[in-house]
């Protein structure tokens, strides 16, 4: 336990300045920039998968509906944000979004499927606002929305499928591997939110 003290500490410190996907750096403008600019900030590549992977456990039409249902709020709330909207802790709101949907993986959480599409879009408003508050207006701000949505809906994509293939594996490894990962998920986004709440 003396061991990881010091390295619980230095995860503390280190992980805010390297989770920061928004606010103010980079381009953004055009299509590509808004593609890209999601794999820029592993909070927000964290949280996508997680919703898809979370999509796959619950299975059904949640395989669908949840990752949508993150998307179309996401859209709005950037939209609020690209306005001028003011959301405060909208960081600290990303953070908790990894948090907490990695310990959904993690844990397996059986929600029924408004109560997994709520929890999503819940977050969905932070990471949309994000965003949206640094996107300019216009036909450039507009192309930047149709990527960074297309990169987010590709990062479900990617969740759903390993969510898929550790389902139709049904080894328990597998299974383990992807609920380790999980509480690494939310271990990251713990640190994330000591840091900005600190």
């Amino acid at each position: 336990m003396r061991r990881a003290v010091p390295t619980l500490s230095a995860v503390f410190i280190l992980v805010p300045s390297i989770a920061l996907a928004h606010a103010g750096h980079g381009e953004t403008s055009g299509l590509m920039h808004g593609f890209t600019h999601p794999m820029t900030g592993i909070d927000h590549v964290l949280a996508m998968v997680a919703v898809g992977v979370l999509a796959a456990q619950l299975g059904g039409r949640a395989l669908w509906q949840v990752p949508l249902g993150f998307i179309g709020t996401m859209a709005v709330a950037g939209a609020l944000g690209m306005a001028g909207d003011q959301l405060a802790f909208s960081e600290a709101g990303i953070a908790l979004s990894v948090m907490v949907l990695g310990l959904a993986v993690a844990f397996r959480l059986s929600l029924p499927e408004l109560a997994a599409i709520a929890l999503v879009g819940f977050f969905a408003v932070f990471h949309g606002y994000a965003h949206g508050a640094e996107m300019p207006a216009g036909l450039s701000g507009t192309s930047y929305a149709m990527g960074f949505l297309c990169a987010t809906a590709m990062l479900h994509a990617m969740g759903v499928a390993v969510g898929l293939l550790v389902g139709w594996e049904r080894g328990t490894l597998s299974r383990r591997l992807v609920q380790a990962g999980g509480g690494a998920m939310a271990l990251f986004g713990l640190a994330s939110l000591a840091g900005f709440l600190l």
